[in-house]
């Protein structure tokens, strides 16, 4: 029987963060994986080889209709689908080959298999390769992370009806695409299959899409994917898909009541969110708490009800991402040895690819006022910002929400070309308990986009000065 300090089980990216650190601390550790990869949803299926499909499907979409406007036209602009797609495999394939670096760097033992708890202190482990393997340890961590959720009476099948897993491996380009969610990934990947020529409609349940992003963002958002070609159902809800000859038929209804109607299309892509992996585990054998939701219940150190237990990521309470997940990882093993180890989860951004794309961090103004918090907000346009003209991409703003008291930075909410990284900004701010005040007071470079949120911070206090 193997025995080791930490056993990290799951190698996304809270797991094999988490494992790095424990390594670093001296641990001696090994991590449990099934795949034969490393890196889990977000390298293999998820994150990574949809930002590369956004980010070839932008420059195509860029190269065929919308280098005029600069002054010049590119002509014979072809789509070759495998070879965007061997270069989005090979840049996958790139990631995980890191992390298998840093597994052999670190001194962690990958055990290539699934496991179950037997004991609180041992973990049955299926090897892929055959037979099984008992693992002993003082510690584990959860951090198998989440999988793919459907609606009732929907059955994915990765070729008509396809998940996020097989909305990124598609052979040809549907020409039509129903996007069943209008949440981050269905989006996101909705917007790769346009750029390449699809036609897409989306159904959402709710009236807006980005389900729990601030009001505001998510109206001017749904603009501007209706200017960009998306056909939106708001809120309307999916009764049925049914299989066809040549694709499949979704019928939805409006969520107040109505009449029915039906789509045909060639593919269904379903994005109603994700479930915790947390079956097959046996931690009910070991008594693990768990709530409502199949998630596993934490102390603010990440450890559970069984003190030689710890969990991590998508597999308990909080925002599904990978991000979130790291900070996690790093905590948790920082905890087992004895450090102090601590996530501010009141700070934690999100992203969304699209183009625009969209970030924010904080509070929203929906919560703001469900809490009765008082607070200003301070928009600025990219319309106002130089950067932006010149790039003559000026769709979006960026809007500050402070304490009306204290000035203090409760959120942060951007639409515009660069927002994932000029959400970072806003982050670190806030971690530092930054006023509008101090973003409005620190020189800025001109010309750049950071610039709208200076002036944002400053219109919190009604001074912003282009505008």
């Amino acid at each position: 029987m193997s025995e080791y300090d930490v056993v990290v089980i799951g190698a996304g990216p809270g797991g094999y963060v988490a494992a790095i650190r424990a390594a670093q601390l001296g641990l001696k550790t090994a991590c449990v994986e099934k795949r034969e990869t490393l890196g889990g949803t977000c390298l293999n299926v998820g994150c990574m080889p949809s930002k590369a499909l956004l980010n070839s499907s932008h420059h195509y979409h860029e190269a065929k209709h919308g280098t005029e406007k600069f002054g010049f036209t590119v002509k014979g602009v072809d789509l070759d689908l495998p070879s965007m797609m061997k270069s989005k495999d090979d840049i996958v394939n790139g990631l995980t080959g890191g992390i298998e670096f840093l597994f052999k760097k670190n001194k962690i033992t990958w055990i290539k298999g699934t496991g179950t708890f037997s004991a609180k202190d041992t973990l049955d482990v299926t090897l892929n390769a055959g037979g099984t393997e008992k693992v002993k340890a003082k510690n584990f961590i959860v951090a198998t992370g989440s999988d793919v959720a459907s609606l009732p009476g929907i059955e994915i099948d990765e070729t008509t009806i396809v998940s996020s897993t097989g909305g990124l491996e598609l052979k040809d380009v549907p020409k039509k695409m129903v996007v069943i969610g209008g949440g981050v990934i269905g989006m996101e990947l909705g917007s790769v299959w346009q750029r390449l020529g699809a036609e897409v409609e989306v159904v959402e349940f709710q009236d807006q899409l980005l389900f729990g992003m601030d009001t505001e963002v998510r109206k001017n958002f749904g603009r501007m994917m209706k200017k960009q070609g998306f056909k939106l159902h708001l809120s309307s809800k999916v009764t049925g898909v049914e299989k066809t000859k040549s694709g499949a038929t979704v019928t939805f209804e409006p969520v107040k009541g109505g009449d029915s109607k039906t789509i045909d299309c060639d593919i269904v892509l379903m994005s109603v969110g994700r479930r915790p992996y947390t079956d097959s585990l046996g931690l009910e054998t070991v008594g693990v708490e768990m709530d409502d939701r199949g998630r596993i219940k934490i102390n603010h150190d990440f450890s559970t009800n069984v003190p030689s237990i710890w969990a991590i990521g998508d597999v308990v309470e909080g925002p599904m991402l990978a991000h979130k997940a790291e900070d996690e990882g790093v905590c948790a093993a920082e905890n087992i040895a004895g450090e102090t180890g601590y996530v501010n989860h009141d700070v934690i951004p999100g992203v969304v690819y699209t183009h625009p794309e969209v970030a924010s961090v904080g509070k929203s103004e929906d919560e703001l006022k469900e809490a009765g918090v008082k607070y200003t907000a301070g928009k600025f346009p990219f319309t106002a910002n130089s950067r932006a003209k010149a790039n003559q991409d000026t769709d979006g703003f960026v809007k500050i929400l402070a304490d009306k008291e204290t000035d203090r930075i409760l959120g942060v909410h951007i639409i515009g070309a660069d927002a994932g990284n000029m959400i970072a900004q806003a982050a670190t701010a806030m971690e530092f308990g930054a006023s509008a005040e101090d973003i409005a007071l620190t020189c800025h470079a001109h010309p750049t986009e950071t610039e709208a949120m200076k002036e944002a911070a400053l219109a919190v206090h009604g001074r912003p000065i282009h505008m």
